[in-house]
């Protein structure tokens, strides 16, 4: 391929495990699903060719609900979608040597203004219940049941493509899970070189969940090679361990890749280094969809300094959230009062409960009648990872001693939304290298919530601590974990106490500008636009066959 050839003339397909396009479509887990959702969005605004692949899962990712104590139970409940159009096709993949029916559905761009895209389902008559529940649950605690969707995803992805006749130029992995796509695209091409001249990946995590290592054996057998000779994929992807690594073997077959902020580049180059024929690893900084996501009139008020539409504008969106706090927790939140959110994944390096790390300064903040405090979590920890359940139903127990404490449930599309419109102050606290991007805080800057957060992911590209964000001191990395999280709570507190809260009640033209600072200087680096613009730009296009690192590999 030309790098000269012009813009967005190149076909694209872009496939992932997830899409977060609406709140009523549950085809996403969490972040990885909210950027798919607004690069799609914005490759149809900006008429780009690609078409999306992904999954429709049967029954989502899970459903949020409580027991009888209010803390966090987990609903697995059937998905059904009038909008979703069927293909009537009709294909197989081999899972386990044994043949499984493929179909798919189509999304039509007009439904929800994103790109054409194709949900692969093997929910067929057809099936036996065990292929039949390969789509049911995204991310299923079953191993082989993972590595099957993987295989659906990549194999059948490419076969579904085959069967509608598209042709990519490219094919885009959203983080390793299709996989299995550039092996069947060996079988079918022949070589590693004119694989790796179509085959891009984006890593999105250097936690252990998002770059998988599995049996070797496990995975040959399964299909997950696409009947390769084990010899074949070792010689392909250089790996001669009996753990297969997921992501090295995607940097190894891929012709490029990116990282999804420039300090997450510098991570994985670090996570990588001396490790010999990977492709490049460029800085694609996440986005979010600004047409989607934000507020025009608070975007208005920002431009023309108007500091009353600011402040009324945000009271309007606080009442509106706090008619849901008080619907599921019963507490009656106050529009004037300065409310805290602390909403996204629940995992343990996020460190949803660091603000309970001192619970006598935690009870100082919330006693203030000097200045008041209200604070909301929220968020979706992964349905069988019980570590992060346990901090969540320790939020909600914690919660109850509160009248200004609230914990929600039901983190989806939605609720992301209403707290970001509500929030004062959106609170990110992962430690330090571990947040690859954390585009939450993008989207609530969109609607003028003040970011506070660890100096990680996005945040170094767009913070100007005091005058569009709070940004924390960085802990040393070299000390223990805990040392770290103390010293991070502390720093918070007393940020919360001496700073912010001041400035919110004492200053309100100060807060003012903040705002109208944040909600300026989103925008447009972090308009998923740029991002979908940079994709074409820097990693659709790219020179082929260039190798950060060694020769590749002769196969």
């Amino acid at each position: 391929m030309d790098s000269t050839v012009a813009p967005f003339s190149r076909q694209i397909a872009y496939f992932s495990m997830e899409f977060a396009y609406v709140q009523a479509l549950k085809t996403y887990s969490g972040g990885l699903g909210f950027l798919a959702g607004s690069h799609m969005r914005s490759a149809y605004e900006l008429h780009q060719p690609i078409v999306a692949v992904g999954i429709l899962w049967k029954y989502g990712y899970y459903d949020q609900v409580r027991k009888a104590d209010q803390t966090m139970d987990v609903l697995f409940m059937e998905k059904h979608y009038s909008f979703l159009e069927p293909t009537n096709l009709k294909f197989q993949i081999l899972v386990n040597h044994a043949p499984v029916w493929v179909t798919a559905y189509y999304l039509p761009p007009t439904v929800f203004e994103t790109v054409p895209t194709y949900f692969l389902s093997t929910d067929l008559p057809e099936n036996d219940y065990l292929a039949q529940t390969i789509c049911h649950k995204l991310y299923d605690p079953n191993p082989e049941t993972r590595i099957a969707s993987s295989i659906l995803l990549g194999i059948g992805g490419a076969k579904l493509l085959e069967q509608l006749h598209i042709t990519p130029d490219v094919y885009h992995m959203n983080e390793s899970h299709p996989l299995p796509l550039g092996f069947y695209l060996y079988n079918q091409l022949g070589s590693l070189e004119a694989v790796r001249e179509r085959l891009v990946f984006t890593t999105h995590t250097p936690e252990e969940a998002g770059n998988p290592r599995t049996d070797i054996r496990l995975l040959d057998r399964m299909g997950f090679f696409d009947e390769l000779p084990l010899e074949t994929v070792r010689q392909l992807t250089g790996i001669n361990d009996d753990l297969f690594n997921w992501a090295l073997g995607a940097l190894r077959m891929a012709g490029r890749a990116n990282a999804v902020s420039k300090k997450h580049q510098q991570v994985s180059e670090q996570m990588w280094q001396g490790v010999s024929a990977i492709c490049p690893i460029l800085a694609i900084t996440n986005a979010q969809n600004q047409t989607f996501w934000g507020d025009p009139a608070l975007n208005q008020a920002a431009a023309t300094n108007d500091d009353t539409t600011l402040q009324t504008r945000k009271r309007i969106n606080k009442k509106a959230l706090f008619e849901l706090v008080a619907n599921q927790t019963g507490d009656l939140f106050k529009p004037e009062v300065f409310t805290l959110v602390w909403a996204r994944r629940f995992a343990g390096y996020k460190r949803a409960d660091l603000l309970l790390t001192d619970l006598a300064r935690f009870d100082r903040l919330l006693t203030n009648s000097r200045y008041p405090l209200q604070i909301i979590w929220a968020g979706k920890p992964y349905p069988f990872d019980y570590s992060s359940i346990g901090t969540f139903d320790r939020l909600v127990h914690v919660s109850k001693q509160y009248a200004n404490c609230a914990v929600l449930i039901g983190y989806e599309l939605y609720l992301s939304k209403l707290l970001k419109q509500g929030a004062d102050l959106w609170l990110n606290t992962p430690r330090l290298t571990r947040e690859a991007s954390g585009t939450s805080g993008m989207t609530a800057a969109m609607n003028g919530a003040i970011n506070c957060s660890t100096n990680d992911g996005w945040i170094p590209e767009f913070a100007r601590n005091g005058q569009n964000s709070f940004v924390l001191p960085e802990a040393d990395l070299s000390g223990p974990v805990h040392e770290q999280d103390a010293f991070d709570a502390d720093n918070l507190y007393t940020l919360l106490e001496t700073v912010i809260l001041p400035m919110y009640y004492e200053q309100p033209q100060e807060w003012a500008r903040l705002m109208a600072n944040s909600i300026q200087d989103v925008v447009p680096y972090f308009d998923s636009n740029r991002m979908a613009s940079d994709y074409y730009e820097k990693l659709y296009s790219l020179p082929q066959a260039i190798y950060s690192r060694g020769e590749a590999v002769a196969v």
